[in-house]
């Protein structure tokens, strides 16, 4: 019997390997003890290995063993982590509610720049009837996004929700709709004035110093488990961006690339990076894949990377493991440091595999069906283990499958609720997916510290989202001056108003006779500009003669 027939396990069933993310996927938890001498027998068994056979890389430069050098310990030193996965003692520390949990990943210090670059721009277009924006005003727009991605209507317009017989009352008694598309026109998030000069540098210039804060924050907040997913998002955008892509394997072909890092069980986001394109002028990037990968690691020790064949690569493990990382993914056919041998699928049979070692990194070709064959790297495995389930397949693509779909399910998680409006503005496309991601995370961080909130519901995020949505536009509803319109959401109002109200009964001052004071009568339009010196017994409020009603001492009490 050849090596190669040796190396060869043959069943009868043809299988597909799984490359379909599953909704439980990132639930899944992966036997990382695979060569424990204990090891039951539906885990995998490592085939006998008969005298090694060596194969030469494509380039020549790499010699491949049929056969594993040596069998690694229970735990290599690349895999010892020395945190404990979830929330950090940052995080826990500081969450006191649901509101405090997102106010840590959009901290003030975004709020800050946000606010100060958003009147900037107010006053440069409205001039002196521009109004200061404060926190609570930003508090409530942001917390309005949130609303309409609860309630998914991101494609729906603003004057739909804020309609007194379609819409939802929250829209309109939390802010008139006027004020949103306000907000909506003049956010900024740098001085329009100096961005000629930045964008020569930064094509991300318009929203730099607010994304560069938001990517720092992350990692703060969470540790990993033990896997983290590195792979590519695309929001969607069709408008104009000079770094724009075309990626036809996405649903939404056009829009602006991501680069993300996740942990693989929660989906938590630990890093991110826009991708700008090419230096203008410049060359294009050469080892992108690589690149990337060693920049979303940053800060990572003791984990194992999963990543899909645009960035697995032979020098790629290396590095890794200087930073005491392992990796494990799918592998391009046309990679130089492959041998040809295991590429060959002549004569291959179903479900069989074919190993490669050196001795920090494994290969495996397997074959799924007749005529086709998939390649993976790892740096994780150190033998040659085949599972014992129907298809035979290598415990390297459970693993695989078991931990690729991170990133994945961040997309379709944020995708669920989202905030995103139409908008001709890139910068303003891009807040709104940090807006989405960071409640999301903020979602993992709560359900992690209060592991018991709402555990028998199966739509804890909505309700959070929603809790989350309310709370950051309570204070602004509650010092709304003027009640809007409609007399339902005028109702919500001051109810709101009444039940945050101090407990002392407000009592009407008695002014002397002709120094009475005259305000605005808070129930007419404001437009109307109609002045009143008389005022509610019950809320003290200010009222015209049109909204009140005279009742005689003996009926009022």
């Amino acid at each position: 019997m050849t090596v190669q027939e040796a190396l060869e396990v043959i069943i009868d069933h043809d299988s597909e390997i799984e490359e379909d993310v599953s909704e439980d996927e990132d639930h899944l938890e992966i036997n990382s003890d695979s060569n424990d001498s204990d090891f039951e027998p539906d885990v995998g068994i490592a085939i006998p290995i008969p005298p090694s056979e060596t194969y030469m890389s494509k380039n020549g430069e790499i010699q491949w063993s049929s056969s594993p050098n040596k069998r690694q310990a229970k735990l290599s030193a690349e895999n010892i982590i020395k945190t404990v996965p979830g929330p950090t003692r940052m995080a826990v520390t500081r969450v006191t509610d649901i509101k405090s949990t997102f106010e840590l990943v959009m901290p003030d210090s975004i709020k800050k720049v946000i606010l100060e670059m958003t009147n900037l721009e107010g006053r440069r277009v409205f001039g002196e009837n521009w109004k200061e924006l404060d926190k609570t005003h930003l508090d409530a727009y942001l917390g309005l996004l949130i609303l309409a991605g609860v309630y998914k209507s991101k494609d729906e317009s603003t004057a739909s929700l804020w309609d007194a017989e379609t819409g939802r009352a929250i829209f309109p008694y939390s802010m008139s709709l006027e004020t949103f598309h306000i907000f909506s026109r003049v956010i900024r998030f740098d001085n329009r004035e100096t961005r000629a000069g930045r964008r020569e540098r930064d094509k991300l210039a318009a929203i730099r110093t607010v994304w560069d804060k938001w990517v720092e924050q992350l990692p703060l907040l969470y540790n990993s488990g033990p896997n983290v997913t590195v792979d590519e998002r695309l929001v969607a955008f069709r408008g104009r961006c000079p770094f724009r892509q075309y990626m036809p394997s996405k649903p939404a072909k056009y829009g602006i690339k991501i680069w993300a890092a996740c942990d693989a069980n929660t989906s938590y986001a630990l890093n991110m990076q826009v991708y700008t394109g090419k230096p203008v002028g410049g060359a294009p990037e050469k080892n992108q894949g690589t690149r990337v990968v060693l920049d979303m690691a940053q800060g990572l020790r003791g984990h194992n990377i999963t990543c899909d064949n645009f960035f697995t690569n032979y020098n790629l493990g290396q590095e890794l493991l200087k930073r005491k990382l392992t990796m494990v993914g799918t592998v391009r056919k046309n990679r130089a440091e492959l041998p040809a041998e295991l590429l060959v699928i002549k004569n291959r049979a179903p479900q069989s595999s074919m190993f490669a070692f050196t001795d920090t990194t494994a290969l495996v070709s397997y074959c799924p069906k007749k005529g086709k064959n998939v390649v993976l790297m790892s740096t994780l495995h150190k033998n040659a283990e085949i599972n014992t389930r129907e298809d035979q397949k290598p415990s390297m693509i459970l693993d695989y499958n078991a931990t690729k779909g991170g990133v994945d399910n961040l997309d379709k998680v944020t995708g669920s609720y989202s905030t995103k409006r139409m908008t001709a503005r890139w910068p303003l496309v891009i807040f709104y997916n940090m807006l989405d991601v960071s409640a999301y995370n903020a979602f993992v961080i709560w359900t992690e510290i209060c592991p018991d909130w709402n555990v028998s519901k199966l739509y804890k995020r909505r309700i959070f989202l929603e809790e989350l949505g309310k709370a950051l536009v309570t204070p602004h509803i509650q010092r709304r001056q003027h009640l809007p319109r409609t007399p339902a959401a005028a109702a919500s109002v001051r109810d709101i108003q009444e039940r945050t109200a101090p407990s002392t009964t407000p009592v009407r001052e008695v002014a002397a006779e002709g120094k009475r004071k005259r305000k605005r009568c808070q129930v007419c339009r404001p437009s109307d500009d109609v002045k009143t010196s008389m005022t509610c017994v019950k809320c003290a409020k200010f009222i015209c003669t049109k909204h009140s009603v005279v009742t005689c001492h003996s009926c009022a009490v």
